[in-house]
């Protein structure tokens, strides 16, 4: 076993030759068309299809494995075609049917052959039967002792459970069965340390993937269709750990590269801002600069994400790691996922910057050509410390005279490869350092598992004075009492926002329902000013409506989903999400997280429609109990998983297969561990990541 080690495997196609509509459908259901996706290539569940039950003791509904002797047969035409067959096991007989068979099955099931059949029982016309069972014929020329005198109790001590593989209409479980028969040597190569697997008390890999591949004995069936099982553990313990090891390894990467030292300086530009501010940092707010601080004085890449619940002072934190950039002689960039939130993050930063000296620029698509120029030409000769802008900044054109800090808000609007392109911005040799922040904060387990290349700091208070966001759930049946509450808060000087609802994921079907929505409400408010905004709409036209209702020009904003993020009017007290049940937990949360930012009182209403899924009914009834973004965070996993939460952030890596990271909490502790324990650059540690992620495997490259 050990000498399969470095000996390269026959190729996939070798040892198993296809004809190409096959090994079509093989490399779509496989991780990876090579030996080890197919080794990894693991059963939905297992049948018992070797325990043999009397056929004395059958019962309606079971599904069985009996053994019994063909006594009779024929083909009947009336009222179809079907082929009938009668088997017996001592005085009981049982009905079997075939609707569609081959001409030489009847041949095959002549009086006298004994058979094993598996197949569920069904009530005939006074007799029990089954319909399509699968049977195994004894080969000719087998001797066979008498039913009656067989040894049951041994027949199930030498049976193995049937594993059952996801598959395809086009594949058989046979064809599955008889390749994983082919599993070459290397496959079963254990990645981890003999003596870690017994600390650890893990299941040897070579006995876990025999024992999900066929050789498991039927009193293990429960645990392992309920994925209990030692054998299961191994896998969701490996699949965890070469995570572990690739967050590592990126780690590890990083601080080879090159980035700004920054200190704090003589200008003093962080202090002189923290003591113009009219409030105090909150702790978190503290505790997150200084860990900020220190990261930005190593001469590694800081790769750091903020996350903090809408409302928690993030932009702010974010503000003071661009004045130590600055104080430096250097420069910063933030990167908004809109416009909007890029105009409202400058509006509201740049009075702060330019009370402290610091030169504040603004970069968007949407901008006039002569005003960009102006704006580039001040970046790439400095004139500029602090931009803030959109896409636009991740432009090949666009450059710093002495980038050493990105900032990028709602981090998993953006894919990889826009972050990368503006952080090798900085100086030559040099990468800049990035703060990533997400106002969706990403629960724990989650973080440990996909982000743990990531320092994480969390914004676990809000400013003192906000008062909790009061969320009501109502009926649409009761649309017309929630317009006289609206009417009431405009009557007491606040505004309101509605939010149109979501439709099929269609920007032109949610303009439509805004636009509606926008005439309703006109009419049954007819004394009220009130604003449409949508994202196709004109730059300058989204930027005037805010500003009018930002300045308290407008009572009511109706609006899709564009003003989710980022948008900061104190005054308004009142939200209404219009079919709340369309949207997800996260997004209800963001979007709650427009009112409350004032000292006034603030509700959020959920209007909903009906029947509500169960999905439905847990995301509104979260919403009800909880503002806790971390909390609901936690919510937002169980529900969704953790598919969606991350977003476009880890492109190129794979989600878990066989772990979950919300079950399995103690066996992600338990990779975590391993990990350090694993030696940086052996070679069974570079293995086991491939074995798991790479494309190619160690025995075929």
């Amino acid at each position: 076993m050990t000498a399969a080690v470095h000996k390269p495997a026959p190729s996939f196609d070798e040892l198993l030759p296809l004809p190409p509509p096959i090994a079509d459908a093989v490399g779509a259901i496989l991780h990876a068309p090579h030996w080890m996706g197919l080794a990894l290539h693991l059963p939905l569940r297992f049948e018992d299809k070797a325990s043999i039950t009397a056929m004395d003791a059958l019962q309606v509904g079971q599904k069985v494995n009996l053994l019994a002797t063909v006594v009779g047969s024929e083909v009947q035409y009336h009222p179809r075609k079907q082929l009938r067959v009668w088997v017996e096991d001592g005085d009981t007989s049982l009905l079997l049917r075939w609707l569609h068979f081959y001409p030489g099955l009847q041949q095959k099931l002549s009086e006298g052959t004994r058979i094993q059949l598996s197949g569920q029982i069904r009530q005939g016309f006074g007799t029990f039967e089954m319909v399509h069972p699968t049977v195994k014929i004894a080969p000719a020329g087998a001797v066979l002792e008498p039913l009656e005198t067989m040894d049951r109790a041994q027949a199930r001590a030498d049976a193995v459970l049937e594993p059952v593989y996801p598959s395809t209409g086009q594949l058989k479980q046979s064809d599955w069965h008889r390749w994983m028969k082919k599993l070459p040597p290397a496959c079963f190569v254990d990645t981890l340390p003999p003596t870690l697997c017994k600390k650890y008390k893990l299941t040897p890999w070579p006995v876990a993937l025999q024992t999900l591949h066929g050789q498991a004995k039927p009193q293990e069936l429960y645990d392992l269709n309920l994925r209990t099982h030692p054998a299961w553990t191994r896998v969701k313990v490996d699949e965890l750990l070469a995570q572990q090891l690739l967050m590592r390894e990126y780690r590890q990467q990083r601080t080879q590269e090159n980035a700004s030292v920054l200190k704090p300086a003589k200008a003093g530009l962080v202090k002189k801002f923290i003591a113009q501010l009219p409030f105090k940092l909150t702790g978190a707010q503290e505790r997150s600069s200084r860990e900020i601080f220190n990261d930005l004085a190593q001469p590694y890449p800081m790769q750091r994400l903020l996350q903090g619940d809408v409302g928690s002072g993030k932009t702010l934190v974010a503000a003071l790691a661009c004045l130590r950039a600055i104080e430096n002689g250097k420069q910063a960039a933030i990167l908004a996922p809109t416009e909007v939130l890029a105009a409202q993050h400058h509006h509201k930063l740049t009075p702060l910057f330019e009370a402290v000296g610091v030169r504040c620029a603004k970069l968007q698509g949407a901008m006039k050509k002569s005003e960009k120029d102006q704006v580039l030409k001040a970046l790439a000769t400095g004139e500029v410390d602090v931009v803030i802008g959109t896409h636009a900044l991740v432009q090949d054109h666009v450059e710093f005279k002495a980038l050493a800090l990105v900032v990028v808000d709602e981090q998993h609007r953006f894919g990889v490869a826009q972050r990368l392109s503006l952080i090798g911005k900085a100086s030559k040799g040099h990468l800049a350092h990035q703060l990533m922040m997400s106002a969706t904060p990403i629960p724990r387990t989650l973080a440990q598992t996909y982000l743990s290349d990531l320092a994480v700091s969390n914004l676990d208070e809000k400013p003192p004075g906000r008062k909790p966001i009061i969320t009501k759930l109502l009926s649409q049946k009761k649309r017309e009492q929630l317009i006289a509450a609206i009417e009431g808060e405009i009557e007491k000087g606040q505004q309101a926002y509605w939010v149109c609802p979501l439709i099929e994921e269609s920007e032109t079907l949610d303009l439509q329902a805004a636009q509606a929505t926008y005439t309703d409400l006109c009419e049954q408010l007819p004394t009220r000013r009130i604003g449409l905004l949508h994202g196709k709409q004109d730059n300058k036209l989204k930027q005037a409506t805010m500003s009018a209702f930002a300045a308290g020009e407008l009572d009511l904003l109706v609006s899709t989903t564009v003003i989710e993020v980022g948008v900061d009017v104190g005054n308004a007290s009142l939200m209404v999400i219009d079919q709340a049940e369309r949207f997800g937990l996260a997004q209800l949360h963001q979007l709650r997280g427009r009112v409350g930012r004032g000292s006034v009182q603030s509700v959020c209403v959920l209007l909903f429609g009906g029947p509500l899924s169960n999905t439905s009914k847990m995301r509104l009834k979260a919403m009800h109990e909880s503002d806790d973004g971390f909390y609901l965070a936690e919510k937002d996993l169980e529900i969704r998983g953790p598919g969606e939460l991350l977003g476009k952030r880890q492109s190129g890596l794979p989600m878990m297969r066989y772990a979950d990271p919300m079950i399995d909490k103690d066996l992600l502790e338990l990779a975590r561990t391993l990990a350090q324990q694993m030696p940086m650059d052996a070679e069974n540690t570079r293995r086991h990541i491939q074995r798991w992620i790479e494309e190619t495997p160690w025995w075929l490259s």
